[in-house]
Order: structure tokens, then sequence, then C-alpha cells
């Protein structure tokens, strides 16, 4: 579950990163130039671009923590090899800062690293479950794909809305992606819909004006 968690997690910023990139592109080149296939091409580079950064982003990010996990797991290995009591006075710290008595919280560290050593100290000592580790290549095809669809919604609405619909269209497709981003991280984090929908909206906004003001003071020069 947490390992889906994170692949959801990764593939909702993607998508939010995926339309905030490609819009600021197409508001920039569009105020630059009408020609239609001259703003397709840099919002499609620009996509792509953005894809396959976020995805070799998340797939090293993932791979570190994989391999601190794997590194933490095996200082531990060594450690209830030579020096068990400093595991044993670990986990009972670990109960103890939970409340439980220190009689109680011995006899709990004692028995557990008793049957099983390995879990309960990479456990108690960082978070981790044993053996369940992140797959980086989940995290980054979860990117790759959300962040290229992300990016889709305001290009094809750049690119296929005709005349003076182009720019109404453009900003109501930015505006209802980042709020679906929006809702769907704070539903997958626990946090504040309406707080993360506003928050996201706001940002979209800011992100267009920035790049359209960029693209008209582009074209004075």
């Amino acid at each position: 579950m947490s390992e889906k968690l994170n692949t959801l997690r990764a593939g909702v910023l993607g998508s939010n990163d995926g339309i905030l990139t490609v819009v600021g592109v197409l508001f920039s080149v569009a105020v630059a130039t009408p020609n239609i296939f001259t703003i397709f091409i840099a919002g499609l580079s620009d996509l792509l671009a953005c894809a396959f950064s976020m995805a070799s982003g998340e797939y090293a990010s993932v791979s570190s923590q994989r391999d601190a996990e794997s590194s933490a797991v095996a200082n531990e290995q060594v450690l209830l090899k030579n020096n068990i009591d400093e595991e044993i006075e670990s986990v009972k710290e670990y109960y103890m800062s939970r409340g439980i008595s220190e009689e109680t919280s011995t006899e709990i560290a004692r028995e557990l690293l008793n049957k099983k050593p390995l879990e309960t100290v990479v456990n108690t000592k960082y978070g981790i479950q044993l053996g369940h580790y992140m797959n980086p290549w989940h995290a980054a095809f979860s990117s790759l794909i959300s962040a290229a669809a992300g990016g889709v919604f305001p290009l094809l609405a750049m690119s296929l809305i005709p005349g003076v619909y182009r720019w109404p269209g453009t900003i109501g497709a930015v505006v209802l992606s980042v709020a679906l981003t929006g809702y769907l991280s704070a539903k997958l984090g626990d946090g504040l819909v309406k707080t993360a929908v506003v928050r996201n909206i706001v940002i979209g906004i800011l992100t267009m004006i920035i790049h359209y003001t960029l693209g008209k003071l582009m074209n004075q020069f």
C-alpha cells in the first residue's frame, strides 16, 4: 500500500508539473507568434522534455532512498551479531518513548529480538518494513506518463481551439487541470481539499500571468 501511494503521489506531482511547465512555454511562445504549428512544436518539445526529466528525477530519488534503506538493513545485521545489547537498548527506548514503562519495554524488546530481530530493529529505528522497498521504475514510469498526460491538456487546448476562443479555452483547461491535481493530491495525502485546490489554481494563474508577461516583453525586442 505504501508503495502504491508513493507511486500515485509521484504521478499526481508529475501531472501538475507537466501542466505548469507546458503552459509556461505555450503562453510565452503564443504571445510572440500566432503560428499554431510553431506553438504546437514548442509545447510538444517541452512536454517530452518535462516528462523524461520528471521520470529520471523520480528514478534517481527513489533509487537513492532504496539504497539508503538497504545500507541501514546491512548495518543492523552487523550490529545484531556484534552488539545485541545495544540493539535491545535501542528497541527498549523506542517503546519507552511511547509511554511504556522501562520494565515492560525491556521485556518487549527482548521478546521481539528473540523472534524477529532484524525486522524489529529496522522498523523501530528507521521505520522500514523489511522487504518492502519502493520500486524506482514504478515511480519513474508513473511520473513519465502523468507529466505527459498533464501537459497534453493545455497543449491540445492551445492547438485545437479556434480563433478568439483559444486563449480563454486554454486558460479554462489549465484551471480545471490544476484544480484536479490539487484535489487528488489532497485526497492522497489526507490534506485539506479546498486549500489544495485553491492553492493550485492560484499557482496556475500566476504561472500563466508571468509567462504571458515574459512573452510580451520578449516580443518587444
